[in-house]
């Protein structure tokens, strides 16, 4: 798999650029558009379809809830690099 494709859920693939475009679809197709599946499979673009970009939903909805109840760890941050350090003149 090449650095601008991401597997999420099941063995459909997502190039960023569909991602960001599922993204932005969302914002613009809320829970209560009719037809909203396909509306938004229809901008993501490619072989998507409603069905993919439901269960491409619930994986995120998922991965949310996962990431607010804990389970995943707070980055380490204790490493400065200096060169993001403010230096005096």
């Amino acid at each position: 798999m090449s650095s601008s494709q991401v597997r999420q859920g099941s063995s459909v693939t997502w190039t960023l650029q569909q991602n960001k475009a599922f993204e932005r679809a969302l914002a613009v197709y809320d829970k209560d558009t009719p037809d909203r599946w396909s509306n938004v499979a229809r901008a993501v673009g490619g072989n998507k379809t409603a069905e993919d970009v439901k269960q491409h939903y619930e994986v995120l909805l998922h991965d949310i809830k996962f990431i607010e109840s804990g389970g995943v760890p707070f980055p380490n941050y204790t490493t400065r690099c200096k060169s993001l350090v403010p230096t005096k003149q």
